[in-house]
């Protein structure tokens, strides 16, 4: 279906797609695996391509990161650290045909991006749309070609009160953005394991739209020895929400946990929460180097 057909038959049905993201009830029960494994592509060229990590049969949800340059500008950014941008779009749509969702995530590491006001945040959401989802309009660019993404993950290492990623969330919902038919968007975030999370997070975090929070409980010093009070903190505050673990596959990183802590430790405690969703890796270059998932997934 063309971009625009696309857009006017999800734009019929937008309002009942806010009501199901706002309201849909956890898929997990406490205590119950659910084989959920997302993982994080596009921060290494040497970890093979988007296609070879779906077709790996080690993850039910790929995001791509990162779109690292957004703001006030109007300046847009793709970092996917050096990868040939030909051929992803295509890799996109076999990942989706073999049943694994690709989503793109905005922010990351850099301090090249902000969203200060709602018009900045319209404007992101105007740019996403039109680059990544289901419009079409000229002189933006698609840099994946007529591939349609899943959804929007929110990685946000800095921010102010300002920051209106709230709108852009609402935006993204009423729009009823599909990555096909009967797909609805993935609207996630991947925050550090504090909690309260930081004011602009939270403002988008608390529209109760949120299908999915990956809590990193990796690269944190406080989170070692407090996650677990950090994850219920999380999982109450969201009830409506599916909370995935956040893991790192390499041990060169502060947080990694061992395997056996993830069977014995990570997952019994993790799967507590009703609304318990699976793991998130980080990332897949080390991933690949690690073999981590294929050593923990069982446990998901």
């Amino acid at each position: 279906m063309a971009p625009l057909a696309r857009w006017r038959a999800a734009s019929v049905v937008a309002l009942a797609a806010i009501v199901c993201l706002a309201g849909a009830a956890p898929a997990a029960a406490a205590g119950n695996k659910t084989g959920q494994v997302t993982v994080f592509w596009g921060r290494n060229k040497d970890e093979g391509t988007l296609r070879e990590a779906c077709d790996s049969g080690l993850y039910t949800m790929v995001i791509i990161s990162f779109l690292d340059v957004f703001g006030p500008n109007g300046k847009y950014h793709l970092d996917i650290s050096g990868h040939p941008i030909a051929g992803v779009g295509d890799d996109i749509k076999h990942c989706q045909y073999i049943g694994v969702p690709v989503s793109l995530s905005i922010g990351g590491f850099g301090s090249s991006y902000s969203l200060p006001s709602k018009k900045a945040a319209l404007d992101l959401f105007d740019y996403l749309w039109n680059a990544y989802f289901g419009g079409s309009k000229p002189g933006v660019h698609r840099p994946f070609g007529d591939a349609w993404l899943d959804g929007v993950d929110l990685f946000l290492e800095h921010g102010t009160a300002a920051d209106r990623y709230d709108v852009l969330a609402l935006e993204l919902a009423k729009h009823n953005i599909r990555g096909g038919p009967g797909k609805p968007l993935h609207l996630t975030a991947t925050p550090r394991c504090e909690f309260p999370p930081a004011g602009y997070l939270k403002k988008a975090v608390d529209t109760g739209i949120f299908e999915r929070v990956h809590v990193r409980i990796y690269d944190d010093g406080d989170c070692e020895a407090y996650w677990h009070l950090r994850w219920d903190e999380w999982t109450a505050a969201y009830p409506a929400t599916r909370f995935y673990v956040g893991m790192t596959a390499s041990e060169m990183t502060h947080g990694w946990v061992h395997p056996k802590n993830v069977y014995y430790d990570v997952a019994p405690s993790a799967q507590k929460a009703d609304n318990y969703g699976g793991f998130m890796i980080w990332d897949r270059y080390y991933d690949k180097l690690s073999n981590y998932t294929s050593m923990v997934k069982y446990y998901a």
